[in-house]
């Protein structure tokens, strides 16, 4: 079995992708270059599956279809994508430049629109597999300085209500998790104090990415934390 996670350098995509291989599935790792990343391999790796690298910048579409080609050719077909890479750039609507708005939507919204078409075919192909986006609580309401990862998220779990209508009766499915306050470096300036773990919301991803059924497409898991 092959899972492909964005952003796994920390969080909760790192947290997801060492549950994913504890589980025995060999794991993908696409994000950019880094010594966090590196070290979020080695930690896969502890779990005796096989995992690698497939370096991309998420903001660059020709690099996102070129790392999932990659993971086709050396991995081949996903079971579990786990669409967890976001960016966040806390400023006032008046004061946002025009490149931070734009990243937040590449990344949070073109990315997982790029992988999903691209995975998607073979994962028709073979009947299976679950595309999970993870998404925020922020998907359902507004918050200041936040603007552009607002719609970001609002905008995620639309494309996701959309996918999941495309892909009904194909054996694959799709679906949402909105964690609230996790605490992570993302989480720093919001004004929220944290009210979960990022292991939280991966137990969660992975309980999905193995169970999800197709009463479960199109599914919103909301997660508030206690």
């Amino acid at each position: 079995m092959i899972a492909v996670v964005t952003g796994p350098s920390r969080g909760i995509g790192r947290a997801t992708a060492r549950l994913l291989a504890a589980k025995g599935y060999s794991v993908a790792l696409l994000g950019r270059p880094s010594g966090s990343l590196d070290d979020a391999l080695a930690e896969v790796r502890l779990a005796g599956v096989r995992a690698e690298v497939f370096a991309c910048d998420l903001a660059e579409p020709s690099e996102i279809k070129d790392a999932a080609g990659r993971v086709l050719g050396s991995l081949g077909v996903p079971r579990v994508v786990v669409n967890n890479a976001g960016v966040i750039r806390r400023a006032a609507i008046e004061d946002m430049t025009l490149a931070e708005w734009d990243e937040q939507l590449d990344v949070n919204v073109r990315a997982p629109f790029l992988l999903s078409q691209a995975f998607l075919p073979e994962m028709r192909k073979a009947k299976a597999g679950c595309i999970i986006h993870v998404a925020s609580i922020s998907s359902t309401i507004g918050s200041p300085l936040g603007s552009a990862y607002c719609a970001s998220k609002w905008a995620l779990v639309g494309f996701m209500k959309s996918l999941a209508e495309e892909i009904s009766g194909s054996g694959v499915v799709t679906l949402a998790v909105l964690p609230g306050s996790v605490d992570t470096n993302m989480l720093a300036g919001s004004g929220f104090a944290p009210r979960m773990t990022a292991e939280d919301v991966a137990e969660t991803i992975v309980f999905y990415a193995e169970r999800a059924t197709r009463a479960h497409n199109g599914s919103v898991v909301e997660m508030f934390g206690v």
